[in-house]
């Protein structure tokens, strides 16, 4: 039952609902069916008896609403505006007399419907409240989700620091899958290794991304990111490469961007994977902040550190 606040239905409404509800249905069974259907309390309905007068039973159930409105407010709401929704009771032509039957109903609703614009905004509204509070729900479940996974990700980064080499790349390579897909990064396929070098490809910032990963005891020289520039150049324009080095990169590599022309790489070390690990940082802000620096400055390399204390 949709939560509203604490309020009070227009006395002037009530009798044309009684008489709206009574005029739409005919058969005392019909108007229990669309009782059941309207009202999600079915204590509401099982109390009425069934033995009293069709107008007796609507005059009982209204009144019980309208005196514990400060349970049924919105109960009542639902039910004014279920009954204004009946503006066709052509089920009433069938019955003897069934054409002024249906005039009189139609007549009835009309005089209802008169009343209803209030209580249709203050259902509106009330909804809306509920679609929040369920989006914030579902938000903060999602979020806690995020941070377990995230925190499983960083105990598995610490664990695969102790591993031999051939072990470590492989699992290496199944962190940066679960990486990517958690900050929905949309990898072109799981990333693959060849010995400790990891390749792949992915789409972020409606730009196309190469990437490539090395976990080797050296630091990355300027020759390995040239060799990695060019395959990224001989792509479309609109693509960029990744290259994460989890030992850094040498000083001298770092002046890549000087030599020639537009970079094309953004780097990150195993430093600024941590950051993201241990959620110092989300990945894709990461990303964002250091192709947004490099498109600024042709610095291909901000650290994570800098990111942080900079924003």
């Amino acid at each position: 039952m949709t939560s509203m606040p604490t309020q009070r239905v227009n006395p002037g409404v009530i009798a044309p609902l009684q008489d709206a509800l009574v005029a739409i249905y005919w058969y005392k069974n019909d108007l229990f069916d669309f009782l059941n259907a309207t009202l999600k309390d079915r204590s509401l309905v099982e109390r009425l008896d069934r033995d009293l007068t069709k107008r007796a039973i609507v005059r009982d159930l209204v009144s019980y609403l309208v005196d514990n409105q400060h349970r049924y407010f919105s109960t009542l709401v639902s039910l004014i505006l279920a009954v204004a929704g009946v503006n066709d009771p052509s089920h009433l032509k069938r019955l003897e007399e069934g054409e002024e039957k249906y005039q009189e109903a139609v007549e009835a609703v009309a005089t209802l419907c008169l009343y209803v614009e209030p209580y249709r905004k203050i259902k509106e509204q009330a909804d809306a409240a509920a679609r929040r509070r369920e989006e914030e729900k579902r938000s903060a479940t999602e979020k806690r989700a995020k941070a377990a996974e995230l925190a499983d990700l960083n105990r598995t980064f610490v664990q695969i620091r102790s591993e031999p080499a051939q072990k470590r790349g492989c699992s290496l390579e199944d962190l940066l899958n679960r990486l990517f897909a958690l900050f929905e990064i949309d990898a072109k396929g799981s990333f693959r290794i060849r010995g400790e070098q990891i390749d792949g490809a992915f789409t972020f910032d409606g730009t196309e991304f190469l990437l490539e990963a090395k976990w080797q005891k050296d630091l990355t020289p300027t020759s390995d990111l040239d060799i990695f520039s060019r395959k990224v150049e001989r792509k479309l324009d609109n693509t960029l490469g990744l290259f994460v080095s989890m030992n850094g990169f040498q000083t001298n590599a770092l002046d890549l961007a000087a030599l020639g022309s537009r970079p094309v790489l953004i780097l990150m070390d195993g430093a600024d994977l941590a950051a993201v690990l241990e959620a110092r940082i989300p990945l894709v802000d990461l990303l964002a902040k250091k192709k947004q620096h490099a498109a600024r400055t042709g610095e291909i390399f901000l650290s994570s550190w800098q990111i942080l204390a900079k924003f």
